[in-house]
């Protein structure tokens, strides 16, 4: 399932990053905590390598 929107594809990264302690779990804020928690990290790999040329910045 690839992202919707930019700001998707953004928290999916954040989220695949501390989900692989590249980042500290607790920089984690809105959506990309919650997508860490409830998500896979080959769900977020898939969120987070979707190219971004096409997506909006945000989806209405």
């Amino acid at each position: 399932m690839p992202a919707k929107s930019k700001a998707q594809q953004k928290a999916a990264g954040a989220a695949l990053a501390a989900k692989r302690g590249d980042q500290p779990k607790n920089s984690l804020k809105g959506a990309s905590k919650d997508m860490e928690s409830s998500m896979s990290e080959d769900e977020l790999e898939e969120l987070a390598s979707t190219d971004r040329k096409s997506l909006p910045e945000r989806k209405n």
